[in-house]
C-alpha cells in the first residue's frame, strides 16, 4: 500500500477541499491518505463524503500547534475521539493563539507592504486557521513575491523581522490530551533545521515517555542528515518512523505521495487509535 498520512485542506492551510486531497491522493495512487488540518478537525466530513468515490482510505487527524522553550512543535494527532475534552481545548487555545499572532503579524506586515488583514483573510478557506502561508499568498497576491516560498524566505521564516513567537501547549501536554483521547501522537518534522531552531533529543525524548508513538523521518523539509538523525534517535527510542508528503496543494511544492510511511509501520499506529479507518 501507497501510504500519506500528513495532507493539509482548506480547513487551515492547503489550497484544496477536503474531498479534493483525497480525489488528488487517488490520482497519484496513494492508498491510505492522512488529513491533518492545523489545529482543527473541520475538514473531516467533507474528507469522509469522498472516500467512496475516490477509493481512497481517509485516516482522520489534525496537527497540533506546539511549543517547548520558545521553539514550535507540530504534532500530528491520529483517529482520536473528537469529542474528548482535553484535546478539544488545547487545539482551540492554539487557533486563538493563532488568531492573535497572526493579527500582530498582519499589522506589522502591512506598515512596509501593501496588504491589509481583509486581504490575508480573502486567501483563507477558515479563518480559525490563519497563519503565515495566508500572509504569503497576501503577498503574492499583491505583487511582492512570486510565490510563497519566496515570500517565506525573504520575510515570514522563524528568524524573520515580522515573525511572532507563538506560545502555543508544550507539546508534552498535548501527547497526554492526544493519548487520553485515545489518539495517536507522532512528531511531525521534528528535525527540520530549515525552518528553523529545532528541539534537542532530549525533549523527544521525553515526549517519548509521555507517549508519543512515531517521529516523521522523511519529509521534504528534512536534509539526509535530518533523516538520518531521526531514524537513529527512532531505534534508540524504540519508536517506529513515518514518511509524508505534507500536502498543502498549489501552496507549496510538496506533491501528495512524495514521500510514504511503511504498511507494518501505518497497520500499527492504527491499531492504537480510538476511531476506525474509513475505508472505501
Amino acid at each position: 500500500m501507497r501510504i500519506d498520512l500528513h495532507t493539509h485542506s482548506l480547513a487551515s492551510d492547503g489550497t484544496d477541499t477536503p474531498g479534493g486531497v483525497l480525489a488528488q491522493a487517488a490520482r497519484a495512487g496513494i492508498d491510505v491518505v492522512g488529513l491533518t488540518d492545523h489545529d482543527t478537525i473541520r475538514g473531516w466530513e467533507d474528507a469522509v463524503a469522498a472516500v467512496a468515490a475516490t477509493g481512497v482510505a481517509l485516516v482522520r487527524g489534525a496537527e497540533v500547534s506546539c511549543s517547548a522553550g520558545g521553539i514550535a512543535v507540530h504534532l500530528l494527532s491520529y483517529l482520536h475521539d473528537p469529542a474528548e475534552i482535553a484535546l478539544a481545548e488545547l487545539m482551540e487555545a492554539s487557533r486563538t493563539l493563532r488568531m492573535r499572532r497572526a493579527r500582530a503579524m498582519v499589522d506589522a506586515l502591512a506598515a512596509d507592504f501593501p496588504i491589509t488583514w481583509d486581504d490575508v483573510a480573502a486567501q483563507t478557506g477558515d479563518l480559525s486557521t490563519v497563519g503565515r502561508p495566508h500572509m504569503a499568498d497576501a503577498l503574492v497576491a499583491a505583487g511582492v513575491f512570486p510565490d510563497r516560498d519566496h515570500a517565506f524566505e525573504r520575510v515570514l521564516h522563524a528568524s524573520g523581522p515580522y515573525y511572532i513567537h507563538l506560545d502555543a501547549p508544550h507539546p508534552r501536554d498535548v501527547v497526554v490530551a492526544i493519548r487520553a483521547a485515545g489518539g495517536v501522537p507522532v512528531m511531525a518534522h521534528p528535525f527540520a533545521e530549515r525552518r528553523g531552531r529545532v528541539v534537542g533529543d532530549d525533549v523527544v525524548a521525553d515526549l517519548v515517555d509521555h507517549g508519543l508513538a512515531a517521529l516523521e523521518a522523511d519529509h521534504r523539509d528534512h536534509s539526509d542528515a535530518n533523516r538520518a538523525h531521526a531514524r537513529a534517535l527512532a531505534i534508540h527510542l524504540g519508536v517506529p518512523v513515518t514518511g509524508a508528503s505534507d500536502y498543502h496543494g498549489t501552496g507549496k511544492p510538496n506533491l501528495i505521495g512524495e514521500n510514504l510511511t511503511d504498511e507494518a509501520v501505518y497497520e500499527a499506529l492504527i491499531a492504537q487509535g480510538t476511531l476506525e479507518v474509513v475505508h472505501p
